[in-house]
């Protein structure tokens, strides 16, 4: 073979190790997390797991792999989302307080009343006050909740988007972008010759700062490891 055949061979396989790599990321990443779990390598875990598990085993291998999603990253509509719940969450307060408000003032009219028709009239502007105090009370705690899980979920998916980035970024939240994703299923022979099958989730961002003209790769993450 002349020069420019082995030329050519070589480009092929570099490019089908390439593909090999790019296109199977689960296998080196869960190789890797394999191999730190029978190291009892703690902190190699915690690098490529969100949440680490630790247990002992014989042996393990991959059962299935389902195929690559990819959809528009979530943080930036969910900070939106959350900033928005707050914004009436804080009005509520006022809106809240002040119908309480009302009601004292209705009882302080009742209790300081002379006559019994002025009693019966504050006790029925009370039980009026009242009804509209409980709806609103109960709107506001109903906000609340709304506004606690969004809170909850946006935290989360900004710790998993970072993790998945390997780095801070103050910004995170605006960011935009995609998220592939993939679920192995992995079977595992224990110690004592038990076997279990576990599902394995993993993540990979890939982020835009529009406001500073940056992108940001990020790597395979496990989010989720749970027994079948």
């Amino acid at each position: 073979m002349n020069r420019k055949i082995f030329s050519i061979i070589g480009v092929v396989l570099v490019g089908l190790l390439f593909y090999s790599c790019s296109s199977h990321p689960e296998k080196g990443l869960l190789d890797r997390y394999f191999n730190a779990l029978s190291l009892d390598d703690v902190t190699t875990l915690s690098t490529m797991a969100l949440e680490p598990v630790d247990f002992k085993f014989k042996s393990w291998k991959i059962v299935s792999i389902s195929e690559e999603l990819i959809k528009p990253a979530e943080l930036f509509d969910m900070n939106t989302q959350e900033q928005e719940l707050k914004k009436k969450k804080d009005e509520s307060v006022g809106v809240t307080l002040d119908a309480k408000a009302m009601l004292d003032d209705a009882a302080f009219e009742r209790d300081n009343a002379r006559t019994r028709a002025a009693k019966r009239a504050a006790q029925k502007k009370i039980d009026e006050l009242q009804i509209i105090y409980d709806e609103q009370y109960e709107k506001h705690q109903a906000l609340q909740k709304e506004y606690n899980l969004a809170q909850e979920a946006a935290n989360r998916e900004e710790e998993i988007s970072g993790f998945s980035l390997g780095a801070e970024y103050p910004n995170i939240r605006v960011f935009k972008g995609e998220v592939a994703s993939k679920e192995v299923e992995v079977q595992v022979t224990g110690v004592d010759g038990a076997v279990n099958n576990y599902n394995i989730y993993m993540r990979k961002y890939t982020l835009q700062d529009e406001d500073n003209n940056l992108s940001h790769r990020g790597r395979w993450i496990i989010v989720k490891f749970e027994k079948s």
